[in-house]
Parts: C-alpha cells; structure tokens; sequence
C-alpha cells in the first residue's frame, strides 16, 4: 500500500470517527434528502428521522434555514404519513404532499 492511499485510508477513518463522535441526527440531518425522500424510504424511518425529514423539506420549501414551528411539523407529518399510505406508486416524493399548500406559504 502506498503511503498516499494509506493516508487517505486515514483521513477517511477519523472523518468517519468526527462524524459519529458528533452524533447519528447530524449525519442523518446531512444524507437526508428532505423533500426528495420516497414514500418508500419515508414509512421505513424512525419518528425522530421522520421530524427531521419533514423539518428538511420545509425548508426546502421554503428556502429558509429557520426551523419551522413544530405545529407545522406535525401538520406536514400527518399529510405525509396520509399521502405515503394511499401511493400506489411508493417512488412518490414527499414533497408531494403539500399540493395544496395548506400548511406553507409558498
């Protein structure tokens, strides 16, 4: 192995050791794909992966970075939660789910 490769094996390793040292939600929150996720990858998450799901595609929405209210949250979890459970089509973005923009000013 070349000194180059295993130093980019290193470097690579202790990203990786950052990373967790600075907890699972601030990975989840970076590999999230808010808006873009699918029905499929929405109803196999975790509630607390969901929250920060829904709170990315509102922003997203939005284009703000400001935490939206959590009644909000809650609202675009319930339309979310219905719209995946009656998609045939589970490749379905979330961001579907506001059609109406009942929830968010757009």
């Amino acid at each position: 192995m070349h000194a180059t490769t295993r130093t980019g094996a290193v470097a690579v390793g202790v990203a990786v050791l950052a990373a967790l040292a600075t907890g699972c939600s601030d990975i989840e929150q970076a590999l999230n794909q808010g808006g873009d996720t699918t029905c499929r990858d929405y109803v196999t998450q975790e509630p607390d992966t969901k929250r920060i799901t829904i709170t990315k595609a509102i922003k997203q929405q939005t284009g703000t970075d400001n935490e939206p209210a959590g009644t909000i949250v809650d609202s675009m979890i319930v339309q979310v939660d219905l719209l995946c459970a009656g998609q045939r089509n589970v490749d379905t973005p979330i961001k579907n789910a506001d059609i109406a923009g009942l929830f968010l000013n757009k």
